[in-house]
């Protein structure tokens, strides 16, 4: 091992390779042009005196960092979590490394995130969803390559990776029209910034489509706010209780507010799917395992994160990247019966 207190640099290497510098420099850079045998010794000398390059050196001489800067919303949230699992596999075999900020649904720290990504120098940047201004996103786009995961932003149709929401909804209501349902609940979300919920509101949009397409109109009383969380699901069942207006079915906009409100109807003693059907949005991991499992809208979260990997890499190339429009599938288990 070498010593702590000295500090190994490329002339070290060069030395016991004996080797000149410039061949190190080369080597490290896995530049083509060294010899086999130099390059083998410079190996052997870097793994001997347990060399460890300067990255922030290495960044400001070639002007990469090698890393992709990942701006995200609530790291647990199993839907963009699903996304930072694809964006991991998708960056499986390339040179460059993942460096994940939360920006926590809160503009500020959003903001805060994202100066933190861009002064790290990163070579691009994906952000998943989020607050931050179409403006601010057009500034950054001009001088870094840029991805919008999960969020479609009208002024960057070339930078943005969606899901269909609107035509989810649809399907989700459609299915439960299908089978026999015409009182269907919607619990839905709402916050102070739209632009957080675009993607729920497009799913209440094709609710009420599908509910108009049946011959019917969309009943206020049937539709009450969460904010996608679990217990909020709980207090919408106790809203709609409360209101006295009956119904049959209900279409969570997310799993997360289904399991609530499954809780719910259980506590008031009423059964699922035998007196209301229940269908839910996203297909998370515990869907399946809800009693009765739960049928839902499945989103790509997964893909959508190796599309945005495969996207921001060919951008680095100077290629123009392929952006996939994402659909839903609906998932059908047990939580829905025909009226």
């Amino acid at each position: 091992m070498p010593d702590n207190e000295h500090k190994i640099t490329i002339l070290d290497i060069a030395e016991k390779a004996n080797v000149s510098p410039s061949t190190v420099s080369r080597v490290l850079r896995n530049s083509a042009g060294v010899a086999a045998r130099k390059r083998a010794a410079v190996l052997h000398a870097v793994a001997e005196l347990d060399y460890r390059p300067n990255i922030f050196a290495q960044s400001l001489a070639s002007g990469q960092s090698m890393t992709i800067g990942v701006l995200t919303q609530n790291f647990g949230s199993p839907f963009y979590d699903g996304i930072l699992h694809g964006i991991l596999l998708g960056l499986e075999g390339s040179d460059y490394w993942p460096l994940f900020a939360d920006g926590r649904w809160q503009p500020a720290v959003e903001m805060r995130a994202l100066q933190l990504l861009l002064d790290r120098r990163v070579d691009g940047l994906i952000i998943i969803g989020g607050q931050i201004s179409e403006e601010t996103l057009q500034q950054v786009a001009r001088k870094t390559p840029l991805i919008v995961a999960a969020r479609k932003t009208p002024t960057l149709p070339e930078n943005c990776l969606y899901v269909k929401n609107y035509e989810g909804g649809y399907n989700a209501t459609r299915y439960l029209i299908e089978m026999g349902h015409r009182d269907i609940a919607h619990i839905t979300a709402s916050y102070v910034n739209p632009v957080a919920v675009d993607d729920v509101s497009q799913r209440r949009k094709g609710y009420e489509q599908a509910i108009l397409d049946a011959g019917w109109q969309p009943d206020p009383r049937l539709i009450v706010e969460g904010n996608l969380q679990q217990q909020s699901g709980v207090l919408a069942i106790e809203m709609l209780l409360a209101r006295g207006r009956s119904f049959s079915a209900i279409f969570a906009a997310n799993d997360q507010m289904a399991f609530g409100a499954r809780l719910a109807l259980y506590r008031r003693g009423i059964r699922v799917p035998e007196d209301v059907s229940l269908i839910g949005f996203d297909d998370e991991t515990f869907a399946p395992y809800m009693v009765p499992p739960l049928t839902t809208m499945r989103q790509p979260d997964v893909e959508i994160g190796q599309a945005a990997v495969a996207a921001i890499l060919d951008m680095l190339q100077g290629k123009k990247p392929d952006l996939p429009v994402f659909e839903t599938e609906l998932v059908v288990r047990e939580s829905v019966a025909r009226r």
